[in-house]
């Protein structure tokens, strides 16, 4: 008897305000080597195996990327476009109330433009092993951690320290798991202070499932600041 082909959902996370980009349009929106941020993580989606792509906007811009980003550019694959909320993690959990039937969920930053296929397919070989990866790569500098005085504390082993980049990639089951029980926890951890940034967070300390580091490239920036538009045009120039 074959084995049922496993299906991958893509959720491309575009929801972001990018205050720090000091510009009047949103990060995902500003053209990036003639198109849209948001273009490059649709079109290496289209572009691969994943069955299916759930975009989430900013409340408004649903029917903006409907037609200049979607129909404009042929995605096809892009099966909803839903609204985020006030968080990451809400959008998040907005993407994952659409990916009911799916095996893998990819959740991707629409500011990281610079993703291979050759990247979500050790990607999608991992999660299959483990079934919770991150790309991500080693540091190069060293790291310091600070007290709350603007002291160093202590000094982590750099060979052990990794900066955390997306996709990240889980069963889908184990995701959907760890995000509604955030939700029902969200003010015990407000309360608490704690900051949820990233989705292996969620799984790792919700779940106890453990996430494989996966080594993505230094390629794979997060478009933040107007200094790192300059860089990505750079890395769209050399491909």
């Amino acid at each position: 008897m074959m084995q049922k082909e496993k299906r991958t959902t893509a959720i491309v996370l575009a929801a972001g305000s990018g205050k720090r980009m000091e510009s009047s349009i949103k990060k995902q929106y500003m053209l990036l080597d003639g198109k849209p941020v948001v273009y490059y993580s649709l079109k290496a989606f289209q572009e691969s195996f994943i069955d299916e792509i759930i975009l989430v906007v900013s409340a408004g811009d649903t029917e903006y990327c409907r037609k200049e980003i979607v129909e404009r550019y042929g995605f096809d694959k892009v099966r909803y476009i839903t609204e985020g909320g006030r968080e990451r993690y809400h959008s998040v959990a907005a993407g994952l109330r659409n990916a009911r039937d799916c095996d893998f969920v990819f959740i991707h930053d629409g500011a990281r433009p610079m993703i291979t296929q050759e990247l979500l397919s050790r990607l999608l070989a991992c999660v299959t092993e483990y079934g919770a990866c991150v790309a991500g790569m080693p540091v190069k500098d060293t790291i310091k951690i600070a007290d709350e005085n603007g002291f160093i504390e202590q000094t982590p082993d750099r060979r052990l320290v990794w900066m955390i980049q997306t996709p990240q990639v889980f069963e889908y089951t184990l995701i959907q798991n760890a995000y509604e029980q955030l939700l029902e926890r969200e003010q015990e951890f407000l309360s608490k202070g704690i900051s949820v940034t990233d989705d292996a967070m969620v799984v790792e300390s919700l779940t106890g499932h453990k996430v494989k580091l996966v080594e993505g490239s230094y390629e794979n920036m997060k478009i933040t600041t107007p200094e790192d538009m300059k860089i990505a045009e750079l890395f769209c120039k050399e491909t």
